[in-house]
């Protein structure tokens, strides 16, 4: 045999002496054995070949396991990947939870790692970067520990301070106590009418000698607290800087620090607020979606500083359009939500259309470029679903199939 047509006929031949029907699948498998056997190349069995290579570790092992010669065989094994979707979204969270979150540096290393799993996010899977991962995440867990550790210790200091000079104080007021009491009992035992001038002359230096000695440990104690007390203020000034800067990196850690809009988990705890509300009054409102179009072609083209300048200027755009009793955020990537308060659906629609036409006749300008961008939006509607999961999963669909739909679209329930 030295040509395809000969192995195609012995193939035939193969599958009849091992009683095995010529199926499509059994015709493919047998085939390519054959040629690998007499070196004969060709492309379906090179190519099948060549897209096993590509696989991740975990399915190789699968492959070899179970025996996997056809690309039909594959098909089980892919369909066990999670969606593009889903991953985007787990690169987001992933994202989220290596960032520090009290210490708020973000170092070169990782502002690096961050853009190459937003990028691609399928990257995730491979097991470097699962290393990475788990280097950054101790990274996180230390900083955060210094922080912790650094402010705390003003507190410790402070607490430590009055400790001592409270302990001073009491000591010193009593052996002042005991000073007078024996002078007290010393008095009481003198007969005064009888008392020899010695014995008064006595207890008058007595008591001089107790007045001294109560009044350098006062003092004494004195000055320890006044002292105290300027440490003391000092620290309850420091305390006061570092309960600002708290507050400060509580707030922080609420923005995303791109677009200076809500990150993800903020919009998370304001999702419950609308919740409790709803169950509460029944007022309703909208999940709404936004994703611009194509945006990984713009960081390609023009790349990733043009990225985030598009994203600022429609962060912006946004939070100027949007009411102070709504909520808008950053989902992650290029992905924006946000939660509408509305009377009716018109009034809704008219909310998203306006930011649309703004999109539309703006041109995004990074140095001497002038970006042209659109967004796809998907709105879903709270009343109209049994839950909030419910709700953003609808909303979540409408994103996708406003995508599919040639982009530039927003679709509504």
């Amino acid at each position: 045999m030295t040509n395809t047509k000969d192995v195609a006929q012995q193939v035939l031949i193969n599958l009849e002496k091992k009683t095995i029907e010529p199926t499509p699948k059994e015709y493919s498998k047998e085939f390519c054995k054959l040629a690998t056997s007499i070196n004969l190349t060709t492309n379906e069995c090179l190519q099948f070949k060549e897209f096993i290579t590509k696989l991740n570790t975990h399915e190789k092992q699968e492959i070899s396991k179970l025996n996997v010669e056809t690309a039909d065989d594959l098909i089980p094994i892919l369909l066990k990947r999670v969606s593009t979707r889903n991953i985007s979204n787990l690169a987001n969270l992933l994202k989220d939870s290596l960032l520090p979150s009290i210490s708020i540096e973000l170092d070169e290393n990782l502002a690096r790692f961050c853009i190459k799993i937003g990028d691609s996010p399928s990257l995730i899977f491979e097991d470097d970067i699962q290393q990475e991962m788990e280097s950054f995440i101790a990274k996180r867990f230390e900083a955060d520990r210094k922080i912790v550790h650094q402010k705390t210790s003003d507190i410790a200091k402070l607490i430590t301070l009055m400790s001592k000079h409270l302990n001073d104080a009491i000591t010193s007021s009593d052996n002042g106590a005991r000073n007078v009491s024996h002078i007290k009992t010393s008095i009481e035992q003198i007969d005064i009418t009888n008392a020899e001038h010695s014995k008064l002359i006595d207890l008058q230096n007595k008591l001089v000698n107790a007045a001294k000695t109560i009044e350098s440990e006062m003092s004494q104690a004195t000055q320890n607290l006044s002292h105290g007390k300027t440490q003391v203020d000092n620290l309850k000034e420091k305390i006061k800087h570092l309960e600002l800067e708290l507050a400060i990196t509580k707030q922080k850690s609420k923005i995303d620090n791109l677009t200076k809009l809500l990150n993800r988990g903020s919009f998370d705890d304001e999702c419950e607020r609308f919740e409790k509300q709803y169950a509460r009054e029944k007022k309703n409102y909208a999940i709404v979606f936004f994703d611009l179009d194509h945006f990984k072609e713009v960081n390609d083209t023009y790349g990733h500083e043009a990225g985030d300048a598009i994203l600022r200027t429609f962060a912006v755009i946004l939070k100027k359009e949007t009411r102070d009793i709504d909520i808008v955020a950053r989902y992650g990537g290029e992905e924006f939500v946000a939660l509408i308060n509305f009377k009716t659906k018109p009034d809704l629609n008219a909310y998203v259309t306006r930011i649309q036409k703004i999109v539309r006749g703006s041109k995004f300008k990074y140095k001497e470029e002038k970006i042209k961008a659109t967004f796809s939006a998907g709105i879903s509607i709270r009343s109209n679903h049994h839950s909030f999961a419910d709700t953003i999963n609808s909303a979540d669909k409408l994103l996708y199939n406003a995508k599919n739909n040639g982009r530039d679209t927003i679709m509504s329930e």
